[in-house]
């Protein structure tokens, strides 16, 4: 009975003089999803709900720029580029044509490719182990619509691996002014923080260069904005600043109405 008044009293003194409660658990940090489209840029948005590019077919005149955003989600994923014959193999160099574009495994960045030329498909997918064969999770770009190469059938072709897919190395990012087949990548994946271009994208400033892409500058809406040094707030800086609201004094104050409360409760206890 006795420690039960006790803290009673106690937890009314701590709500009478302002003991402050416990901080909040963090929260994560929201997925950022992929802007809408804007004239000569279209967004993709990978694995943002379940194992698929979305949208996983689209259409890119020339000079279109491509962004694939991907999540910070514990679970990376990637944009390699391959062929309709093979749809979960990346696309190697041959005599005639150059290798095809790969942002290696990653994760919370964009990746963005080019297209040069809009009269012919591209077709890509994700070569983290069994996405690909097990889930379909491939794309197109200018895929046919009609016929025996359309989107619809190279994601069956896909699928038809299934359990068959060869485990694919991972060796980063390939990118370069040359790398790709009908759309090049010649920056790596990075994060810009706002869906747009790193401003190397369509040069060949990055050839054959595997780091990111240009530095975040001081404009880009990722960055964490400057905090004003302006009049003390109710949060105590522990910085040395004029004492705020929640400084030493109250915490005193606090701690002797507490005990007083207590004391008092005693001697109440004690006379019934």
């Amino acid at each position: 009975m006795l420690f039960a008044a006790l803290f009673l009293f106690s937890s009314l003194a701590a709500a009478q003089y302002g003991i402050p409660p416990p901080p909040p658990a963090p929260v994560a940090a929201a997925v950022p999803l992929a802007p809408a489209d804007s004239p000569g840029h279209v967004n993709i948005n990978v694995a943002l709900s379940g194992f698929a590019f979305s949208p996983a077919n689209v259409s890119a005149p020339n000079g279109t720029a491509v962004t694939f955003w991907f999540p910070n989600s514990g679970l990376e994923h990637s944009v390699t580029q391959s062929s309709f014959e093979n749809p979960c193999t990346y696309l190697a160099a041959t005599s005639n044509t150059s290798a095809g574009f790969d942002s290696g495994l990653t994760q919370g960045t964009q990746f963005t490719i080019v297209i040069q030329d809009d009269t012919k498909p591209i077709w890509f997918h994700c070569k983290q182990i069994s996405h690909c064969g097990s889930f379909g999770m491939v794309g197109s770009i200018n895929a046919p619509t009609t016929g025996s190469n359309t989107f619809d059938a190279f994601q069956a072709a896909a699928n038809n691996i299934g359990a068959g897919e060869v485990s694919e190395t991972d060796n980063g990012p390939v990118i370069g002014a040359t790398v790709g087949v009908n759309a090049v990548a010649s920056v790596a994946p990075t994060n810009t923080g706002n869906g747009a271009l790193p401003s190397s994208a369509p040069s060949s400033a990055g050839a054959n260069s595997q780091g990111g892409g240009a530095a975040p500058s001081a404009s880009n809406p990722g960055s964490p904005a400057p905090q004003s040094s302006g009049a003390p707030t109710l949060s105590n800086s522990g910085s040395g600043a004029s004492p705020s609201t929640t400084g030493a004094g109250t915490k005193i104050q606090a701690s002797v109405g507490a005990l007083l409360l207590g004391f008092f409760g005693m001697i109440v206890l004690a006379q019934m």
